[in-house]
Order: structure tokens, then C-alpha cells, then sequence
């Protein structure tokens, strides 16, 4: 039998293999069998160089004619058996789209929130209540009403959104986005008079970005109004609020005097830290931390919310919320709390069970 003959038996066989084959494996030994290095029409091959010339050119375009035929056929018969077997698995395998997602991890509470809850935790074990107010202010209840001359920084526009228009009466008088929480001081003072003791947290706003700051961040204010508190009164509640939240019972704290149009006199809190290769640690290691701003309520802003500055007195304070998380958590950066990051969320973030009891959340 000639070469040629041969070729055309196996390319009839090949033809036939092809045609019973069910699956790509069963494909795929075929292609090895026929045309692999050791195949049987790979073989034919080898045997023309035994030929002559002239018979190993014509013997040579027949080989070739039946191994791309056999070769086409193996390609057809590949993508119709793999056509057949993705129409198999589309009936067989369905998925039921009304299911919710099975996640890797259950959700998380975000670590502002649960910061939040831990801040208002503490201060309601001391007798505070919860008071809320607008994001969007009067220029009166969150400069004017607070002492802050006209001239202020605070006020310029690179400091402060302001909105447009002439105020939401028409009386010229400018809407901000609230730049702290003190606003929600005012407005409980008019409304509810002396004595108070309440906690205000909340959105604020400020034209300033980077690794500490943020447009909007969160704050906690805190007002003490009554006829006897003193500045004693606010140093004991706000070293033993710091560390409740730290967890360091012998955090060191210091008061440094400082100026702030709405309390008089002022200070700033600083706490014990460490600063070593870049880290920062809380505790009694010989350093200082700038942690929050307080005083004595300035009188003038108890005359402006209706209250007698000759019977009455009272603390004030207010730190960042988000700084004190990063401190505690060891977060960097500030602006990752806003990015919406479900990785980071999945790192930093606190399990639902985690979260302080709720039922001292009592709004005034």
C-alpha cells in the first residue's frame, strides 16, 4: 500500500473517530492519535524521506491534503461538541438572581459610627443627653451668637461655605454650613433655658483637605449650664471621659491656657503620648498631644441666648470625632473614612454586636 493510500485509510478512519466523539476529551485524544508527534499520520510523514524525489513531492501534497483535512474536521467537530456542552451546563446549572449575596464577612459598622456610640455611651454614664440642630446655619447661631466678631478668620470665605443668596427669609443675612456643633449649643440654650447638660455630635464643615483634615468631617460638643459648676468640674469630667474611651486609667492630662471668643477663660487638653520611629502611643511616656479645646461659657454668649450670666455659669468643649477614632483605631488617614472602600471598611470596621447599648440615646 502506498503512502498515499495509507493517508487516505487513516483520513477515513480519522473522519469516522471524529464523528463518534461526545466529549473534548474524547476530541482531544483523537487529535493526539492522528496528529500528535507520535500520531499515525505524523508517522506517514517521517516515511518520505525513504522516497524519491519525485515521489516524496507528489506522496508529500497527499500527506499534507489529509492531515489539514483532519485537522479542519478535529476544529469543526471541537467547537460544536463545545457549544453542545455550554447549552448542557445553561440548562443544568441556574442561578436563582432573587437570592441575596452571600458575603465573605458580615457587615461592619463603620468606625465613626461606632465612635460616636462610644463617645455618647460615656458622656450619657455622666448625666449628658443627646441634642441635635441643622447642618445648614444662620451666620447669627454660628459666629455672632458665639462672640466672634465680624473680622474673625473663621468667617473669610477660605475658611467657610457659605451658601448663596441673601438667607432663607431675605434679610441679608448669610447661610453657612456649620462649622462646628456649637450652633446646636445656641439653639438649646433659647429653647430649654438653664440648667443644661448636653452632648451635641454631628457633621461639620470647613474649607480645608489633607492627611488630618477633611471638608466634612464629625464632632462632639459638650455645654454644662448650671448655677455652681466650675472649671474643676470641667477638668474631672473630661480626664475621666478620656480614659473611659482610651482605656488607660492613668492617662496623664494637662490643661494649657488659650484664647477662644466664646469661653473665658479658655484652654486647650493635652494628653500623654510617645513618638517613637514614626508611631504614636497614648500613655505616661513623657510626651504631649494636643486633644481638644474647652473653657468656661464667656458670658456674652449666655446674654445672647437669653440666660443671666449673674446666676448662671457653665462649661464647654469640643473635639473631632474622627480625630480621636484614628488616634484609637490607629487609622492614618482621614480622608480614607469617606472613600467607601468595602476592603478598608472590611479591616477597620466593627462587628454589629460590638456596638454600645443603645438605650441611653435620649434626644432632647
Amino acid at each position: 500500500m502506498s503512502l498515499q493510500q495509507h493517508a487516505e485509510t487513516l483520513k477515513t478512519e480519522a473522519m469516522a473517530a471524529l464523528a463518534a466523539a461526545d466529549t473534548t476529551q474524547a476530541l482531544q485524544d483523537l487529535r493526539v492519535h492522528y496528529l500528535g508527534k507520535k500520531g499515525a499520520l505524523t508517522e506517514l510523514m517521517k516515511q518520505l524521506g525513504t522516497l524519491s524525489a519525485e515521489e516524496r513531492k507528489t506522496a508529500g501534497a497527499a500527506l499534507n491534503l489529509v492531515k489539514d483535512d483532519v485537522g479542519a474536521a478535529l476544529d469543526a467537530r471541537q467547537s460544536a461538541l463545545e457549544a453542545a456542552e455550554l447549552n448542557a451546563r445553561l440548562i443544568t446549572e441556574k442561578l436563582d438572581m432573587t437570592l441575596p449575596a452571600q458575603a465573605v464577612m458580615p457587615g461592619r459598622i463603620h468606625p465613626i459610627s461606632q465612635t460616636m456610640d462610644e463617645v455618647i455611651s460615656i458622656f450619657a454614664s455622666m448625666g449628658f443627653v443627646l441634642a441635635e440642630g441643622p447642618d445648614v446655619e444662620t451666620d447669627w447661631h454660628n459666629f455672632t451668637a458665639l462672640n466672634m466678631p465680624p473680622d474673625h478668620p473663621a468667617r473669610q470665605m477660605q475658611d467657610t461655605f457659605y451658601m448663596p443668596g441673601d438667607g432663607a427669609t431675605g434679610d441679608g443675612e448669610k447661610i453657612v454650613l456649620r462649622t462646628h456643633t456649637s450652633p446646636v449649643q445656641v439653639r438649646t440654650m433659647q429653647a430649654q433655658k438653664a440648667p443644661l447638660r448636653i452632648i451635641c455630635p454631628g457633621r461639620v464643615y470647613r474649607c480645608d483637605s489633607d492627611q488630618t483634615h477633611s471638608p466634612m468631617f464629625h464632632q462632639v460638643e459638650g455645654l454644662v449650664i448650671d448655677e455652681a459648676t466650675t472649671m474643676a468640674h470641667l477638668k474631672g469630667c473630661l480626664v475621666d471621659f478620656l480614659r473611659a474611651f482610651f482605656g488607660i486609667p492613668d492617662l496623664p492630662a494637662r490643661f494649657r491656657p488659650s484664647y477662644f471668643p466664646f469661653v473665658e477663660p479658655g484652654a486647650e487638653m493635652d494628653i500623654g503620648c510617645a513618638r517613637q520611629g514614626g508611631q504614636l502611643k497614648l500613655g505616661n511616656h513623657g510626651d504631649w498631644l494636643e486633644i481638644l479645646g474647652c473653657g468656661m461659657v464667656h458670658p456674652d454668649v449666655l446674654k445672647n441666648c437669653g440666660i443671666d450670666p449673674e446666676q448662671y455659669q457653665g462649661f464647654a468643649f469640643g473635639m473631632g470625632i474622627d480625630r480621636i477614632a484614628m488616634l484609637k483605631y490607629g487609622i492614618p488617614d482621614i480622608r480614607s473614612f469617606f472613600e467607601g472602600d468595602t476592603r478598608w471598611l472590611q479591616h477597620y470596621g466593627f462587628a454589629p454586636h460590638l456596638l454600645p447599648n443603645a438605650a441611653f440615646d435620649v434626644r432632647v
